[in-house]
């Protein structure tokens, strides 16, 4: 937990990882002390659609695990988040930090952040938040490889993209990833 510099009060700390590289904020760590080597929920926060993905028990490799549709006017689904994740066995999150091109925030990051900062007050689990610039373009080629229709895996888009933010997360460096 860390104080908020406006209200004093506690808030739990989110991790964030930019370019494979720790930066700012406090890491939310494992009793363990590091990143927990276990089941993590990988989360591609965005306008429409919250893909999800999740690592294997070792949280070593990560797979597409679904979608949630997000409504408009609605509040954001971040309850359905923590139950999926938790029918999952999750044991951590990685929140997607859709930065800018020059590495900046805009509204879509502060989103994100809010979500991250949420998860981690509402489940007391490790919440990383990982730079996830490119890999929409990364799952959209990945569906092209394999022959697939854009039209046809829209909602796939957004779970693939979760898996490969997860599957970064999983593999950077233990100094930038917690551990």
């Amino acid at each position: 937990m860390t104080d908020d510099a406006t209200t004093g009060a506690a808030r739990p700390a989110v991790d964030e990882v930019r370019a494979g590289r720790s930066v700012g904020g406090d890491a939310l760590v494992s009793p363990a002390g590091g990143w927990p080597r276990a089941r993590v929920v990988g989360v591609d926060w965005g306008d429409r659609r919250v893909g999800l993905a999740v690592s294997d028990e070792l949280g070593m490799m990560a797979s597409p695990a679904g979608v949630i549709l997000r409504r408009a006017g609605k509040r954001p689904p971040i309850a359905e988040v923590i139950r999926r994740g938790e029918a999952l066995g999750a044991r951590g999150y990685v929140v997607g930090h859709p930065l800018d091109g020059a590495g900046e925030e805009g509204p879509r990051a502060l989103e994100a952040r809010h979500v991250a900062t949420e998860l981690a007050r509402r489940t007391g689990l490790p919440v990383r938040l990982v730079d996830e610039r490119y890999t929409t373009a990364l799952a959209h080629r990945a569906i092209h490889a394999t022959g697939g229709s854009m039209r046809e895996r829209k909602g796939d888009v957004d779970a693939i993209a979760a898996a490969v933010l997860l599957q970064h997360a999983l593999a950077l460096p233990s100094e930038a990833s917690g551990g």
